[in-house]
């Protein structure tokens, strides 16, 4: 079997440069007075970060599950009940169409910029033309990263380069306790994701690329395409039995497969081509559904144009307006399709020769 390598981690911290770390979040003077419980607190946090108490409060796992005595993470359970229960709810041919509604800009006017963004004003517009075909719309707006405290989006470890057994479906690096790392939303989103009968991501191109509070989010889905849903199966993160029960054959499951997507990017000089081909090949590996052409869109907006005036070009540019509701509205007659049965995947039932 393939060996386990090591060697990259830096020692723990010591005692000193951890208290330096845990004050910086009580740095305003305000502070001061609650010296002694903030030393108190610390100490705590010193003994959890020490003694790696990543997950303080386990239960066993219980039946259903490959060793029902591992002390399984009760947040982790909840998360994974939630996404049963919704993945139920999303298979009952009774339940209403839904459709999540991704705002890939991390601007909104509660922030820094002080103004709104231009990808939520184009979500709006969809999500306009989806509750009128009688959808549910589910927005997801992911500049709350930027203006809500406590709202995270922690990075993806990369556990599934170790081995796809290791990345579990839901994620189960986060919270980390013992590192503080904790209020990660990935956990809400996940469901959503589940829920969902189609997807329509809305971003602005960053540097060529999707914003970073996009790509935070299309890291930590990568358990949504092959991810174990049996955390005892690997004894936790255990990397030597991941390892080995990869090579006695994993099936790469596509938790997320079967639902339609639709893709608007937008942009002001250049990459929305790259962009919005990058984020279909993402969806089309995962096993999602392009809702067609006009589901799949990317434009300029004031190209070339001063930034101060972007959202007056937009206001000038009814084309593409209803460019992004021919969007929607096309995400909706496939969203329509795919519930009776009327639009497939071609190719879909065929045994992959290269699972991954």
């Amino acid at each position: 079997m393939s060996g386990v390598r090591k060697g990259q981690t830096p020692p723990p911290l010591e005692r000193a440069a951890f208290g330096e770390r845990f004050r910086l979040s009580f740095a305003d003077p305000a502070f001061q007075a609650e010296g002694a419980a903030i030393a108190r607190l610390e100490e705590i946090a010193w003994q959890a970060y020490r003694d790696g108490r990543k997950a303080p409060r386990t239960s066993p796992a219980g039946p259903g599950y490959a060793d029902p005595g591992y002390a399984l993470s009760d947040e982790w359970r909840a998360t994974r009940e939630r996404l049963l229960a919704a993945q139920a709810w999303q298979q009952d041919p009774a339940s209403p169409s839904r459709v999540l509604l991704v705002c890939g800009s991390p601007r909104n006017d509660g922030t820094c910029p002080g103004e709104r963004s231009k990808s939520h004003r184009l979500v709006m517009l969809a999500s306009e033309v989806l509750a009128g075909a009688g959808l549910q719309p589910d927005l997801l707006d992911l500049s709350l990263l930027s203006s809500e405290p406590g709202r995270h989006i922690h990075p993806c470890k990369g556990c599934v380069s170790t081995a796809m057994p290791l990345c579990h479906w839901p994620c189960s690096c986060y919270p980390n306790h013992a590192l503080g790392q904790v209020g990660d939303w990935m956990a809400e989103i996940y469901e959503r994701w589940v829920a969902a009968h189609g997807v329509l991501i809305v971003t602005p191109v960053h540097w060529w690329q999707a914003s970073s509070a996009l790509k935070l989010m299309i890291d930590r889905l990568v358990c949504a395409d092959g991810g174990n849903p049996d955390p005892t199966r690997t004894g936790g993160k255990d990397p030597a039995k991941a390892k080995a029960l990869e090579l006695a054959g994993w099936p790469y499951p596509k938790h997320l497969a079967g639902r339609a997507y639709g893709v608007v990017v937008h942009g002001d000089v250049a990459g929305t081509d790259g962009v919005r081909r990058a984020l279909c090949d993402w969806l089309d590996w995962m096993g999602l559904i392009p809702a067609g052409a006009t589901a799949r869109l990317d434009r300029y907006i004031g190209y070339y144009g001063s930034y101060a005036e972007s959202h007056d070009r937009l206001d000038e540019d009814s084309a593409l307006q209803e460019e992004v509701r021919h969007a929607a509205r096309a995400l909706a007659e496939a969203v329509a399709a795919l519930r009776t049965g009327r639009l497939m995947q071609p190719g879909a039932n065929l045994p992959r020769p290269r699972p991954k």
